[in-house]
């Protein structure tokens, strides 16, 4: 374990998170997978764990942890191989109750945040529309003030926990005439009239729920602004450096995993009367995939503890996300190669390593949009 970010109590921390995944959601994944619906049980596990709120006050319910717990908690999803699973819990944790956190008043944090962090409350973040993914000024989701209310028209796409999450925090122009001055964040009950969600069919990341989710005419009462009106981008903005090294802590791990995975394959796979672990040509392919997944870990554990210190690090963060979900891809196919025809069977968990990874350089600002 690296010592330089890395303490005892860190270390503590990752084995009973280990322990809690073997025990309470490896036997569940391969049914959640094929149904795409992760059962309410587990979210109020992970609360009573006190995992939901390892970033979060205590005045909340939370643990107001260093990020490297935090690190941790991603690192350790990952591989249970279902990315689905663990962007479910980490969209919830780091993007939904992000915005409550930071832009929530005291009523919303009481009202939503201390819930979400015992898992009582299931949250997601609605900002990617349909028309407007990665570009958030060109949206069209439209908030008017109407006295003591704001009336909500419009979609959104692709969001995570977008059917079964108990509130919406969602992004919506209070202004159109102002792209980037005209945009609001506001939170929203799952039950309020007007709001419908459709679950879509994904390649991977089959256990989260992904929604298309429409608003028609949805009232909600004027104190569910968060934060200030038209303040909206900078705050979505701010929240960028977390969400995109997040993303990059998943690839560098999900890559780790199926090196992991491979090596040990290799050393029992028999061919030509050794393992294959001694041929050179894969031995070498190997040593360069490790290589290139360690430079990326490194960087991703710097620029957490840059984060960390409260250094404004969106570029350094950006470059986190860029390269990391490449190198996964990259690591990850090759790793299936190492199996041969097993690699290319769903007994066996490079298929659904593949489907999932394929997802890092879209998901979270595309890797177009990043460069």
């Amino acid at each position: 374990m690296n010592t330089m970010y890395f303490t005892e109590e860190h270390d503590l921390f990752r084995q009973s998170l280990q322990d809690f995944l073997k025990k309470e959601v490896v036997p569940h994944i391969e049914k959640w997978e094929k149904s795409g619906t992760i059962e309410r049980f587990i979210w109020k596990k992970f609360g009573e764990m006190g995992f939901f709120g390892i970033a979060y006050p205590e005045a909340y319910g939370g643990l107001n942890l260093d990020i490297f717990y935090t690190v941790i908690f991603l690192e350790e999803l990952q591989k249970i191989n279902s990315s689905g699973f663990a962007a479910a819990m980490w969209a919830h944790a780091y993007l939904a109750m992000t915005h409550l956190n930071k832009e929530g008043d005291e009523a919303i944090k009481q009202k939503y945040l201390a819930p979400s962090i015992a898992g009582d409350k299931i949250g997601c973040l609605c900002i990617s529309e349909p028309f407007a993914g990665s570009d958030v000024a060109g949206m069209r989701t439209t908030a008017v003030k109407q006295g003591d209310k704001y009336v909500i028209n419009g979609s959104k796409t692709f969001i995570t926990n977008g059917v079964y999450s108990d509130y919406l925090v969602v992004a919506a122009k209070t202004d159109t005439t102002n792209a980037h001055k005209g945009i609001s964040i506001f939170v929203v009950d799952r039950d309020t009239p007007g709001i419908s969600s459709t679950k879509l069919d994904k390649l991977g990341w089959r256990a989260s729920d992904t929604a298309e989710i429409a608003f028609n005419n949805v009232e909600i009462p004027a104190s569910n602004l968060m934060g200030e009106e038209g303040k909206g981008f900078p705050y979505i903005m701010q929240h960028f450096a977390l969400e995109r090294l997040i993303m990059g802590v998943n690839a560098h791990a999900r890559a780790e995993y199926a090196l992991d995975y491979a090596q040990n394959y290799m050393s029992e796979r028999m061919a030509f009367g050794k393992t294959i672990d001694k041929f050179q040509a894969l031995r070498h392919k190997f040593a360069d995939l490790y290589a290139d997944m360690s430079l990326c870990k490194s960087f991703n554990y710097e620029v957490a503890y840059r984060l960390n210190k409260g250094e404004y690090v969106v570029k350094e963060a950006t470059i986190s996300k860029l390269k990391s979900t490449k190198m996964s891809d990259e690591v990850v196919y090759e790793c299936l190669q190492f199996l041969g025809g097993y690699g290319y069977m769903e007994d066996y968990p490079l298929a659904r390593l593949l489907r999932d990874s394929r997802l890092g350089p879209i998901g979270g600002g595309t890797s177009e949009i990043l460069r």
